[in-house]
């Protein structure tokens, strides 16, 4: 239960693959538009984590060195197809609006690192929770930048409307200079809650 809780605990708030590792920013960019595709881009990455993480830590020790990346990738792009085909039967809308970033989940980087620096090293067990901490945290985030950007962009939040009828919405928040401009602004906060964190912190070490 500890291994759990600290895994979550990093993957959502220490090692948020988002606002502290800055990792992932093609999807984060492009598909944060609305807070139900942040959402679902969200949370098809975690399915794609956890059954990475565990299948790799389970075949860590047959793995030979010189071809485990190349065998990471394996593993991966099977996750992702069988999450694209499970989205084009059962979710056919948020198959179309997530479109290529679905398959692309292959080559972030985010999930690559994770099989590489703790699955490849961790049993099942630990490397599930590492993958689901990541995941949430990256559902998270993606989640709040897509809700941001959709309030400001459109007056909608999960497509119902929540501003009155005279706000007039800037609607560069839902083109590609909004994203940038959100991500910024919600990083910028985090930093300076860090560092005022640590201000209170060494002074009341003192």
């Amino acid at each position: 239960m500890k291994v759990a809780l600290e895994r979550l605990k990093n993957g959502i708030f220490n090692e948020n693959i988002i606002f502290v590792q800055v990792l992932a920013m093609c999807p984060t960019l492009a598909v944060t538009s609305s807070a139900n595709n942040g959402i679902g881009m969200g949370l098809a990455t975690t399915v794609v984590l956890i059954g990475s993480n565990v299948v790799i830590s389970l075949m860590r020790k047959f793995i030979p060195d010189k071809i485990r990346i190349p065998s990471y990738v394996v593993v991966i792009a099977s996750f992702v197809t069988l999450l694209q085909l499970l989205l084009q039967g059962f979710l056919p809308a948020l198959n179309d609006s997530l479109g290529i970033f679905i398959p692309l989940i292959v080559v972030n980087c985010a999930i690559l690192g994770r099989a590489e620096a703790y699955a490849s090293k961790n049993g099942p067990l630990a490397s599930f929770f590492d993958g689901l901490g990541m995941g949430l945290g990256f559902t998270f985030a993606l989640g709040i930048i897509g809700l941001i950007r959709e309030v400001l962009g459109t007056g909608l939040a999960f497509g119902i409307k929540i501003t009155p009828a005279s706000f007039q919405p800037p609607l560069i928040f839902v083109l590609a200079p909004g994203a940038f401009i959100t991500l910024g602004i919600l990083m910028a906060l985090i930093n300076q809650r860090n560092i005022n964190a640590k201000k209170k912190q060494s002074k009341s070490s003192l």
